[in-house]
């Protein structure tokens, strides 16, 4: 039996995926995974010190890292219609010196907003569960929300200002990179890697035909737990670019990367 670490967030996307090959639902080929579950930025930070074998990273996170972690082809969260929104109350008047709330230095939303808008300065990096709420009591002006901040935001009175999704759409004609799966490139671990796509693949392909079976794993980390939301939240975040990139999910994360390096913030 082969053990690995393997890290992932609270969200309903990550434990959908996950659950099958943690829970032996499959057959998961000799290998065992102590889980971790984070925060995806506190994943971010972790993977600079090489915490774990296995982890979920956000792709601005991950280009950061490709010298330390090898991206795996199964696992990712790309997408259309799916990107980070900036958002703001209902009666504030949005401007580039707005106090924004950010979900973490390392997260793509951050990098999308510094693609979109290079002189945003007024920032403060907090928890993506506490943005919402210190909009709505004005501790912040504005903020980029991600997850299931997209299908919830009406409820604290705020407003959209801008889709980064539909931004990046409109400029790439290529699916949104948010969040991979990546592995660590150390000879023990990296050695694991077809294998681990493998098992991702198939705990997905499991999960969406026994939808009941990982239903409680989610609810029980889930931050919004209004099941309507929670299955919104899978649909959108669990695709085909999950089971596997693809030629369009690569080309994706290449154009990240060229834009970044083009606007010298990677």
């Amino acid at each position: 039996m082969t053990n690995l670490s393997i890290a992932f967030s609270p969200c309903p996307n990550d434990t959908f995926i996950f659950d099958a090959m943690l829970h032996d639902r499959i057959d998961t080929l000799g290998y065992a995974f102590t889980p971790h579950i984070d925060d995806v930025e506190t994943l971010n930070i972790a993977a600079f010190k090489n915490t774990y074998q296995i982890t979920k990273l956000s792709f601005y996170a991950y280009l950061l890292l490709k010298k330390h972690y090898t991206l795996l082809d199964s696992g990712a969260a790309l997408g259309f219609g799916c990107g980070p929104l900036l958002v703001s109350g209902k009666n504030t008047r949005f401007s580039e010196t707005s106090k924004i709330a950010v979900p973490g230095n390392y997260t793509t939303a951050f990098l999308l907003l510094k693609l979109w808008n290079p002189e945003i300065k007024n920032i403060v990096v907090t928890g993506f569960d506490k943005i919402l709420p210190g909009i709505k009591t004005g501790e912040y002006d504005a903020g980029l929300i991600i997850h299931e901040g997209r299908f919830i935001y009406p409820d604290y009175d705020c407003i959209k200002i801008i889709d980064l999704g539909q931004w990046w759409e409109k400029e790439t004609k290529l699916p949104i990179p948010l969040g991979c799966i990546a592995i660590r490139n150390d000879p023990a671990t990296i050695v694991h890697k077809s294998q681990i796509e493998l098992l991702i693949r198939n705990s997905i392909l499991h999960a969406k035909n026994n939808k009941e079976d990982s239903l409680s794993f989610i609810l029980d980390h889930a931050q919004e737990m209004d099941r309507k939301v929670v299955d919104e939240h899978i649909n959108l975040y669990v695709n085909d670019f999950s089971i596997s990139l693809g030629e369009p999910g690569r080309n994706a994360i290449n154009a990240l990367e060229e834009m970044t390096r083009w606007k010298k913030i990677l």
